[in-house]
């Protein structure tokens, strides 16, 4: 029986094929890819950045510097790393949650690398002893979440862990926050100037990707903190 001819197969595998040599022209030029609603989006500059360079404060610098990380699109990347010090650092490509922090306070003139390894060559017992190490590490210390923690409650202003409306005025840019996951693992981020719709501020961390998005009651709070503390 005669009819229309098949259609070849190649003419199929059109659409497929173009969808792949998109998402590789996107990757030669290093371009982040965001999940649906993680995207940053944000059309308009936030309240910081419209504040003149000459005027910003240091919580405006770290909260700048942490959104550097979203703009970028740095990939999670928690791997042990042998770096320089002081100021080390991974690959600027790469980086877990608590180098979101270590590359905010940089940005605003603290080395977390330097400050924790000084505190832990006189205070070695004090910080937590969760690896089986002797001595302090550089190259590692200020990445874990536990050492930072134990960093801020000393050095740092410890605030409020519950988020509601009468709270919501101690929660502001620039503070840290870490979570616990419901597996028991660890999580931080840096405290956004902008709010969801109920006025909770959005928060800037790395969990797949550098983000930022309304997480804040994602995950259990147990640690916020604002550094350096308030004069």
């Amino acid at each position: 029986m005669e009819g229309r001819p098949a259609k070849p197969i190649l003419w199929l595998l059109l659409p497929a094929a173009a969808l792949i040599l998109l998402a590789a022209a996107a990757l030669l030029r290093l371009e982040p890819f965001f999940p649906p609603g993680a995207a940053p989006g944000f059309k308009e500059p936030s309240p910081v950045e419209k504040i003149p360079p000459a005027e910003r404060t240091v919580y405006d610098l770290i909260l700048l510097g942490a959104r550097k990380e979203v703009e970028k699109g740095t990939r999670y990347d928690a791997s042990y790393q042998a770096i320089s010090y002081p100021g080390g650092d991974v690959d600027p490509s790469v980086g877990a949650c608590t180098d979101v922090v270590i590359r905010a306070l940089r940005a605003a003139g603290f080395d977390l690398q330097e400050l924790i390894h000084e505190d832990m060559r006189r205070n070695f017992e004090l910080y937590p002893q969760l690896w089986g190490l002797d001595g302090p590490d550089p190259n590692i210390d200020h990445r874990r979440t536990q050492n930072q923690m134990f960093f801020f409650e000393r050095f740092g202003e410890k605030l409020t862990l519950e988020v509601t409306e009468a709270t919501l005025d101690q929660w502001r840019h620039g503070d840290i926050v870490y979570w616990r996951f419901p597996g028991g693992e660890q999580h931080t981020g840096i405290i956004s100037d902008r709010t969801n719709a109920r006025g909770i501020p959005l928060v800037i961390h790395n969990i797949g990707i550098a983000r930022e998005e309304d997480c804040l009651l994602r995950w259990e709070i147990i640690g916020h903190y604002r550094f350096p503390k308030e004069e």
